[in-house]
């Protein structure tokens, strides 16, 4: 079964197409392509609560070549969700609207609390000891998504307003650094020994700069290691020296910091980057949509 999902992010906006092979055992998940397009819709949202007109319309052209690709793609069916720069944003009725208009998508602005349950979908937790408790946790540019789940089937989840862009730019409170803290530590002392799963593209990346293998986890030493390393370099030589694209060399180092904190806080040694995201929870969602009787899937239709 081929879907389609979009992840109107802080900082970029993807489309990701995937099939999900269903054969009688686990469905197996193969993504056909991730498209990437660098937007940063946060610079506007989180300075001055509002998308400028400009970047609005990119964001409606944007999509609107989405939904090219998504209709030649021909999935069984799509989902669209935007994040923490749209749920700021005082037009985000307009820019829906606008959205729908041009592109015929129907753009979904989620909560905290329902970003995390997307990006908890995707079940990583399987592929590990099934005697740990996992706490996934999803840096954006502008929040934070923190997801427990421990032995027993115990699922907590916590959204907090600090991302990347908004750390890079200033804009996050002592107050809510100070709310994350407690959260954790009310969280996750009661599921004892914990281990991170990481999503996001800059923890992406500096898994890669690690030179680590897949499926193999990063270590708190190794990726505050990492941190002081990237933390050496300017901007312009993260992108000339280490090959980091521009709107992720500026963002990767508060990213990381985000992950060290919370990797501290909750008493965590070691972070699997198993690169999901947003879209991989959406595709999974549509998935287990599809396969209720009960609630068939409608089919895309251009």
């Amino acid at each position: 079964m081929k879907f389609a999902a979009i992840d109107v992010g802080s900082n970029a906006t993807r489309l990701l197409l995937a099939q999900l092979v269903d054969d009688g055992q686990p469905p197996v998940f193969k993504k056909d392509s991730l498209i990437r397009f660098p937007l940063r819709l946060g610079d506007d949202s989180f300075l001055a609560r509002r998308i400028t007109p400009e970047k609005t319309g990119q964001l409606v052209q944007v999509l609107a070549g989405y939904r090219r690709l998504i209709d030649a793609y021909q999935p069984l069916a799509f989902r669209a969700c935007a994040t923490s720069s749209l749920r700021e944003a005082d037009n985000r009725t307009d820019i829906v609207e606008a959205v729908k208009r041009e592109s015929g998508i129907d753009l979904e602005i989620v909560d905290g609390r329902t970003e995390a349950e997307i990006i908890y979908a995707n079940h990583f937790e399987r592929n590990l000891n099934a005697d740990r408790s996992f706490l996934y946790v999803d840096v954006g540019g502008g929040s934070t998504q923190l997801t427990l789940f421990s032995q027993g089937g115990t699922f907590e989840s916590g959204s907090f307003n600090i991302g990347a862009i908004r750390l890079l730019k200033g804009l996050v409170r002592d107050s809510t650094w100070k709310e994350m803290k407690r959260w954790l530590k009310k969280t996750t002392r009661p599921a004892g020994s914990l281990v991170a799963i990481g999503s996001g593209g800059n923890i992406n990346k500096v898994f890669v700069l690690a030179g680590k293998k897949l499926g193999k986890p990063l270590t708190y030493k190794k990726l505050k290691d990492l941190y002081r390393f990237i933390s050496r370099f300017e901007v312009e030589e993260r992108i000339r020296l280490l090959g980091l694209h521009p709107d992720r060399a500026d963002v990767i180092v508060p990213a990381t910091e985000i992950f060290l904190q919370v990797m501290k806080w909750a008493r965590i040694s070691q972070l699997y980057v198993p690169f999901i995201g947003l879209a991989d929870g959406l595709i999974h969602l549509l998935y287990e949509s599809a396969k209720r009787p009960s609630q068939p899937t409608e089919p895309v239709t251009s």
